[in-house]
């Protein structure tokens, strides 16, 4: 990360500009460089000032934030945070992240209040991720239907398990499409989002894949050909009776970092599994995966990690290499093939 992130804040609040810009710059590692009412505006001053990172709303007059990223991603890519209100706004954040946007960040409100300044914490820890993003993985590669052909014969595992943060969203749309629609096992996958994203997300990924691709409810039977997709806000996990196994959800356990968890599934998988799982960690800042990693490892199972080059944030992959529980690091671009090969 720069020793100072240079931010460009967008929005077309004189008061949201003013907020966003204090609460950045409450972090020493941070300077506001500049802001601006409109996409347009941005694409000016992008050039002028060169930030290390933009945060920009959607909803704008001129040119939205949707318009601004495409055209920005064309020019010259940058990492950019959108900020957005509840998620009324859902299809034009997916449409920003498809566009190449880094990551979003929740508006708790609409209105001009203090309340805005709830998203401080959260804000400042993805602008300062987002800085660290190589600017090669920013600029999202057309996606492109290609097909992994599935092994001729079962491999050793019966399900894979992935969790991702940060550059996720674009990360599965060129993942999830390349693995075949008679997948031999079942798919689960914790995905960091905030509330009212997930089910407009997993439709998404459904409509661009040979697998069904479904939020999980909760009591689904888990089955080759599918992929499911935690909620968020809850846990996924798995019950095994008999011979079936199902999903579950719950709000519980309370003290993890994030809901739903990907230690969670990966701990769950281990135990309804045992050594027959194959753990996949993928792009996001933090850590959530490494203890659920070492459980799958201390189980029998394995884990495959994105590697560095096509991560956006190298965190969560960089955790499970650092504490030595990865058994393949692999690229993007091959980590389709990579986990056909292992199941």
């Amino acid at each position: 990360m720069p020793e100072l992130v240079r931010v460009l804040v967008v929005d077309d609040s004189a008061y949201v500009r003013k907020v966003v810009a204090q609460m950045l710059e409450r972090s020493p590692f941070i300077e506001v460089v500049g802001t601006a009412r409109d996409g347009q505006e941005a694409l000016d001053l992008v050039a002028q000032l060169h930030p290390d990172v933009v945060t920009c709303d959607l909803n704008m007059p001129v040119m939205d934030g949707v318009a601004f990223v495409q055209e920005q991603m064309k020019r010259q890519p940058v990492p950019i945070v959108i900020i957005s209100i509840a998620a009324e706004s859902g299809e034009q954040v997916l449409a920003a992240l498809d566009a190449g946007a880094i990551d979003f960040v929740q508006k708790p409100t609409a209105l001009a209040t203090e309340k805005l300044m709830d998203i401080a914490e959260e804000l400042v820890e993805k602008v300062k991720a987002a800085a660290l993003a190589p600017r090669r993985a920013l600029a999202p590669p057309p996606v492109e239907r290609r097909r992994t052909p599935r092994r001729a014969t079962r491999g050793a595992f019966d399900i894979v398990v992935i969790g991702i943060s940060t550059g996720g969203p674009q990360a599965l749309k060129i993942l999830i499409p390349e693995l075949p629609g008679d997948c031999p096992v079942p798919i689960a996958m914790v995905l960091h989002m905030p509330l009212g994203y997930t089910e407009m997300y997993a439709r998404k990924l459904d409509e661009m894949s040979d697998l069904h691709v479904v939020e999980a409810k909760g009591g689904e039977e888990v089955v080759p050909g599918m992929a499911f997709l935690a909620p968020a806000g809850r846990h996924l996990t798995f019950r095994s009776g008999g011979a079936r196994v199902v999903t579950q959800l719950d709000i519980k356990p309370l003290d993890t970092p994030h809901r739903p968890s990907v230690d969670v599934l990966f701990h769950s998988a281990a135990d309804v599994y045992g050594p027959r799982v194959l753990g996949v960690v993928m792009t996001g800042m933090g850590s959530d995966g490494r203890e659920g990693a070492a459980w799958i490892k201390a189980r029998g199972g394995s884990i495959l990690t994105e590697s560095e080059d096509s991560c956006v944030v190298y965190g969560m992959p960089r955790s499970v290499v650092e504490a030595g529980l990865s058994d393949d690091t692999v690229p993007l671009e091959r980590l389709a093939r990579a986990i056909m090969e292992k199941i």
